[in-house]
């Protein structure tokens, strides 16, 4: 239990500390207490996983941001799926400045992330994420469903599904 209580703290911690100054917490919709100890074990470290992935994005670090995700990594967005097999190939496709001279984009930030399913093994968290001009003005939010998963090499998110493009 100490060690449940402690990465909760710990998560909570990180999403304080985490994304851009002046950046809000997400509205945060998660396993009830009367869950399983290993199963709300499981959601805090997927948890963390997740405000890494949106730190990271938003540091434009592409070695630290392909270490969040789990291969073969599945996005299905734009009406197709991209399977990167392994962290090289997700490295090798990935461009934040194209990216954010594309979308005008400075930053995102998650506005809300809700454990929709859980086990010890696998989270899967529906989310909803806004984009930022350079500006600092929001521009556009999405929803999304994130599946992060524990493999022999820790956690990462194995798939995401997005309206966005």
């Amino acid at each position: 239990m100490r060690t449940f209580l402690m990465g909760m703290l710990a998560t909570m911690t990180v999403f304080m500390q985490a994304g851009v100054a002046g950046a809000q917490q997400p509205a945060m919709t998660l396993l009830p207490q009367d869950a399983p100890v290993q199963v709300r074990q499981a959601e805090a470290e997927a948890l963390g996983v997740m405000d890494d992935f949106m730190r990271t994005f938003n540091k434009r670090d592409t070695e630290a941001f392909a270490d969040t995700l789990t291969y073969p990594h599945v996005r299905i967005a734009s009406g197709g799926v991209t399977v990167f097999p392994d962290r090289q190939s997700f490295i090798d496709g990935t461009d934040f400045a194209a990216f954010a001279k594309r979308f005008n984009w400075s930053h995102s930030q998650w506005d809300s992330i809700e454990t929709v399913q859980a086990d010890a093994e696998k989270v899967h968290f529906a989310v909803q994420f806004t984009r930022f001009n350079p500006q600092g003005e929001p521009y556009i939010s999405f929803n999304s469903l994130y599946i992060v998963q524990r493999t022999d090499t820790g956690w990462g998110i194995r798939a995401r599904s997005s309206f966005a493009p």
